[in-house]
């Protein structure tokens, strides 16, 4: 017959291990990021858009090999047809297959978006990380540099680089990160004035850690959530500022296209050939909304004070 050892407290020995176990058994906790995508995985249109966007990737990587038809490939014969098997969404007024010039001008235009995007990111992140950790005449000093950027005419600032530089992809990737980034700096400043006074900020101080150190390993990674969401909707933002530059004549140049490229021509002989507007306003309204989507399911994703809901 076994016997149970009786404790000083009233226990035994089985009740302790019962509940060691129990201990051992218990379901480990979540990180934020596992909880944020547990969150986004539950926003059906989010994930839509994600699904949407990373389609509209992989299309544009592999559209040399994938692509119906070559860039300059023309059928003057056929000229401008509505859409039809051959060739599934018609045709331009040079007889080149419109699909194919669709595909070939996302390369450009989800270039111009995540590129320019990334180089507004880096400016603002790092210039709002500055501006509101130092605080005091910095902190206003930048920010007033800000809102003289924010006062100028940058449609006139826009013509006058593409006079003096020329016409340059590159330049244009640089013109609108140059643009964009003003936001960004504003929401990490934002946030870095809040995490500054934080117990976690006052511990690598008084370890002796550097302000960059401190900059770099605490308090840009802890505005990562905010900076993600705005990142997602300052893509739309930027493409639609090329389609509007290229609309102008200030984007995207022949031989090389982009939707918005496109819809300019399409918008120069919508009455007789609707169909080169719509194909193009249309793949372009769907990464819009994709792109949007995402962006309303991250912000609720990584809200912390829906986290426990």
């Amino acid at each position: 017959m076994s016997r149970k050892k009786i404790l000083p407290g009233g226990g035994t020995e089985t009740d302790i291990d019962t509940d060691i176990n129990k201990v051992v058994e218990a379901p480990q906790g979540v990180s934020l990021w596992q909880d944020a995508w547990h969150r986004l995985r539950k926003n059906k249109m989010a994930v839509s858009g994600l699904i949407v966007l990373v389609l509209l990737c992989v299309v544009a990587l592999l559209t040399p090999w994938i692509a119906p038809y070559t860039y300059q490939e023309q059928d003057l014969v056929l000229g401008a047809a509505p859409p039809s098997a051959q060739h599934l969404l018609g045709t331009d007024t040079l007889g080149r297959d419109l699909l194919t010039l669709l595909m070939y001008g996302g390369r450009i235009s989800l270039a111009v978006g995540f590129i320019a995007t990334a180089v507004a990111l880096l400016i603002g992140v790092l210039y709002g990380t500055v501006a509101g950790y130092f605080g005091g005449r910095v902190d206003a000093a930048m920010m007033r540099f800000v809102d003289i950027l924010y006062a100028l005419p940058f449609m006139i600032f826009i013509i006058l680089l593409m006079v003096i530089f020329g016409r340059n992809i590159l330049l244009l990737f640089l013109v609108i990160g140059s643009v964009e980034w003003l936001t960004m700096a504003r929401i990490v400043r934002g946030q870095v004035q809040s995490l500054r006074q934080q117990e976690f900020v006052e511990a690598a101080v008084s370890l002796g850690l550097s302000q960059w150190t401190i900059i770099r390993r605490h308090l840009i990674p802890n505005t990562l959530g905010p900076v993600i969401v705005y990142t997602t909707l300052t893509i739309p933002g930027v493409m639609l500022f090329e389609a509007f530059l290229s609309f102008l004549g200030l984007g995207i140049q022949p031989p090389q296209s982009s939707w918005g490229l496109l819809i300019s021509y399409g918008v120069e002989t919508m009455e007789e050939y609707p169909w080169l507007l719509i194909f193009p306003g249309l793949v372009l309204s769907i990464t819009l909304f994709a792109l949007n989507f995402l962006g309303d399911g991250l912000r609720d994703a990584l809200d912390p004070k829906t986290s426990k809901d």
